[in-house]
């Protein structure tokens, strides 16, 4: 195991969306592993930092197979880090404390009967609601220039940061803005007058259409139909260690926040808490159950904007 300490000059970089921490950081390597840390301790700079081409070509060269993240360093170092291991498909993940508390390790038989029935209704879904896609597509690209979809780095199962897919409900660009928008909203950020939603975009949040791609999460294993919310990155270093842990389960399209709670139930922790309950409580029949109430709130607009 080697560990080195290195200055992190990008402190100018997306101020605003970190907490006070620490400029230094403290990389570890064991068994081909990356571990980043923070570290108080003054040290020399490294220039890759600064740009996410140089460290895509250091992690290239490098026999690093898998990068995990402290949440510590902050929402644009996070970023930074998953953007150059996506250049180089080195996995990344977010380090969050381990837990035995998940329906995959307290009955695996039933885990992968839920995984099979993900994947198989991921699937026909996907042929029936194709249409409606292309029609969806077409709305966006002639209301608002720009690219279709919108992907975003989210947490997923055991702390992997994946890209999140969603038809696009806002502006070109409108992740620049994120925080100027949202100030400092300590719950979930969300707003239901965000100025930078499109009006199709609008209409397509009220019945949740611009979740559909998110079928393709679940084909490719990142997701699962039914699971607990899917964190972006501003959300997830924003949690408070005594719930961290639940950063470990696979999210999902739809959820138990999403039939309870949903936009009406916006504090970072009653909303984890929430999911923890669900994975302590985790059955198929649950499972249906949620799917089911899923479809009135869908149909009626539930909490959504």
């Amino acid at each position: 195991m080697t560990t080195l300490f290195l200055q992190n000059q990008a402190s100018n970089r997306n101020a605003a969306s970190r907490h006070a921490r620490s400029p230094y950081y403290a990389l570890t390597w064991r068994q081909n592993q990356l571990l980043l840390t923070l570290s108080p301790q003054p040290t020399p700079a490294l220039p890759a930092l600064e740009s996410e081409q140089l460290l895509a070509d250091c992690l290239q060269r490098s026999p690093v197979h898998l990068v995990k993240l402290t949440p510590e360093i902050g929402e644009a170092e996070l970023a930074l880090w998953a953007d150059a291991c996506a250049k180089v498909n080195k996995a990344v993940y977010l380090r969050v404390p381990s837990t035995s508390a998940l329906p995959k390790k307290q009955n695996r038989l039933r885990w992968w009967l839920k995984r099979l029935v993900d994947w198989s209704a991921a699937a026909l879904l996907l042929l029936l609601v194709g249409p409606l896609m292309l029609v969806l597509s077409l709305l966006i690209l002639i209301q608002s220039p720009g690219p279709i979809f919108f992907s975003q780095w989210r947490v997923g199962e055991r702390g992997k940061l994946f890209r999140i897919l969603k038809f696009r409900t806002m502006v070109t660009g409108a992740e620049l803005f994120h925080h100027q928008v949202m100030g400092n909203q300590s719950g979930l950020h969300k707003r239901e007058d965000d100025p930078r939603v499109t009006p199709i975009g609008r209409w397509m949040r009220q019945y949740s259409l611009d979740e559909l791609p998110q079928l393709l999460n679940v084909l490719r294993g990142e997701m699962s139909l039914v699971g607990p919310r899917p964190w972006a990155l501003y959300d997830a270093v924003r949690l408070s260690p005594a719930v961290q842990h639940r950063l470990n389960a696979l999210p999902g399209i739809t959820g138990i926040w999403q039939v309870t709670g949903r936009s009406h139930l916006r504090d970072l922790d009653a909303v984890n808490k929430v999911d923890l309950r669900y994975l302590d409580d985790w059955s198929l029949r649950q499972d249906f159950k949620i799917l089911l109430l899923t479809v009135p709130k869908v149909l009626s607009g539930f909490g959504a904007f």
